[in-house]
């Protein structure tokens, strides 16, 4: 039964599953689904919800959420407008582009590359939407979305109407924005709560996004690679630029060969049970450098970079925090004993890690949302009795916690 009321948005009749519109292809059943196909529309969705006091899950492409297997007793909207509009393209400017919340994202990065639009040809082939990527702040391969947003175009449910923050005001950070901490009730002065007593608004955020837009340099060189594997991959430095087509040639291989695309059927017809994961299943630890000492020697130590780049007069990586190193969760789970393919009943488990990467909880093909939670809790503890290091979820968990 549909919990709008009768005169509101008409959910559609037939409900699909959350694991019909998630990557992991694991949850139950959503109370009532909507599929937008108009920016009025989805309002009109996101209000109609909030008018009945039900809870509202806004679902991009699935690819970063695990919901219960008891499913969501809710409304779960779905933006499906596509579309890349150019603003502007010059050699002074550069380029203006604006998509909305529904774009595929890799389709837009696909488009960049053949346009020549800098700074995001290392977020290739990551899953989901436009919409998705600056409350994340996605990022892979040493970049972030945020060094190329411009602005994000929001519906502000606490106040009932379109608000448009810019790069600025966005606060973005390691996997992290205004607008994610908005579900929490983090407003725009950064105070928790405070003036908001509608929050939460978990598990979508206060702020629903409409449409980003980007400013990107033009050129056929990438922003400078700031990932030492990619970097070696490509025959370059840390810090260099190479051609932009071959950056995203590189990216897409790398992330392929640690089933980090999404799965098409192989030859013989067979899933591909390592690409049906959420995408990496626990931020990289961010540790104080006074806390350095409580990590093995041989840990890798990263740089942690501000989110924006350093300078605005050329392509540029963030400035690095001295006081701060990111460490690779991957290698922490593996150190702590959990090698790529475990499972909690070995290899016939419902659920298992990737046999390509260790940071993937993955579906092997009958798995339910209680195995992937068991498998990722048991990876947690492991790794915090034997580091002291606690890992911390990046997928979005609905309806079950660790």
């Amino acid at each position: 039964m549909s919990p709008y009321p009768a005169d509101t948005v008409q959910a559609q009749a037939v409900v699909p599953s959350l694991a019909d519109l998630t990557t992991l292809r694991v949850g139950g059943p959503a109370a009532s689904y909507v599929e937008a196909e108009e920016e009025a529309a989805m309002i009109e969705a996101v209000t109609a919800a909030d008018d009945a006091g039900v809870p509202l899950l806004v679902v991009g492409g699935g690819s970063n959420l695990l919901v219960a297997d008891e499913g969501f007793g809710g409304v779960v909207v779905r933006d499906v407008r596509t579309g890349i509009t150019v603003e502007s393209d010059d050699s002074c400017g550069g380029a203006v582009v604006t998509a909305p919340a529904g774009q595929n994202w890799d389709e837009l990065v696909a488009r960049a590359v053949d346009e020549g639009w800098v700074g995001i040809e290392s977020l290739s082939g990551i899953p989901g939407t436009v919409g998705a990527a600056p409350v994340q702040n996605i990022g892979a391969y040493g970049q972030e979305l945020s060094g190329v947003v411009s602005l994000v175009r929001t519906w502000d449910r606490g106040d009932r109407r379109v608000r448009t923050f810019s790069v600025g005001e966005l606060r973005f950070g390691y996997r992290t924005s205004l607008l994610k901490r908005s579900m929490h009730g983090e407003g725009r002065e950064g105070i928790k709560g405070e003036g908001d007593p509608r929050a939460p608004w978990y598990p979508s955020p206060r702020y629903v996004v409409l449409s980003v837009q980007f400013q990107f340099r033009l050129g056929t060189l990438s922003a400078p690679v700031g990932y030492g594997e990619l970097a070696r991959r490509l025959g370059v430095e840390v810090g260099q630029r190479a051609p932009m087509k071959d950056v995203r040639e590189t990216v897409l291989g790398l992330r392929g060969g640690k089933g980090m695309l999404l799965d098409s059927p192989g030859f013989d017809g067979e899933p591909d049970h390592d690409r049906w994961n959420s995408g990496s299943f626990f931020t990289n630890p961010v540790i104080p450098v006074e806390h350095l000492e409580h990590l093995p020697e041989d840990a890798p130590r990263y740089p942690v970079r501000s989110a924006t780049p350093e300078t605005t007069t050329g392509p540029s990586l963030g400035a690095i925090d001295p006081t701060l190193v990111k460490t690779s969760a991957a290698w922490l789970i593996e150190h702590a004993g959990f090698a790529k393919g475990f499972g909690l009943a070995g290899e016939h488990s419902p659920a298992r890690l990737s046999t390509k990467h260790t940071l993937a909880m993955t579906n092997r093909g009958g798995a339910r949302t209680e195995d992937v939670i068991a498998l990722a809790r048991a990876v947690r503890d492991g790794v915090r009795d034997r580091f002291g290091v606690t890992l911390v979820p990046e997928t979005v968990l609905i309806g079950v916690s660790l």
